[in-house]
């Protein structure tokens, strides 16, 4: 691997520290934002919020038919997404029914509609 280097003549003072002070403001932000794309970089629990986006709420049940797994394995999934609030929950009598959190529908929104027009097939 090639070393690279930075050489520069003269050095934006004000954009460095532009640069640095709006990424120290939006720490948590990232935290957050890295935090939810790291638990939707998993295959099931992406199909998961993408169902849950979709049809609005779906039981343990519906998931666990439609992604032909285990009502235990769907359930784990559930409950590290639930953990980190990216869905929340309604009890119906017995049913436990499942619906994305409005910020990260807000959030996801882009690239469900990227999958729903198959664009990532286009630009591979």
């Amino acid at each position: 691997m090639k070393n690279i280097f930075c050489i520069r003549e003269q050095a934006d003072i004000e954009q460095i520290s532009r640069c640095k002070d709006r990424v120290s403001e939006l720490s948590t932000t990232f935290d957050y934002l890295s935090q939810s794309l790291e638990l939707a970089g998993n295959k099931v629990r992406l199909k998961i919020l993408y169902l849950l986006y979709e049809e609005k709420q779906l039981c343990v049940c519906d998931l666990s038919d439609i992604l032909g797994m285990t009502i235990s394995a769907i359930s784990q999934h559930l409950r590290k997404l639930k953990d980190r609030n990216l869905i929340g929950m309604e009890r119906r009598a017995q049913t436990i029914f499942y619906s994305l959190a409005k910020e990260y529908e807000i959030l996801f929104t882009p690239f469900f509609r990227i999958l729903d027009k198959n664009k990532i097939l286009e630009t591979l």
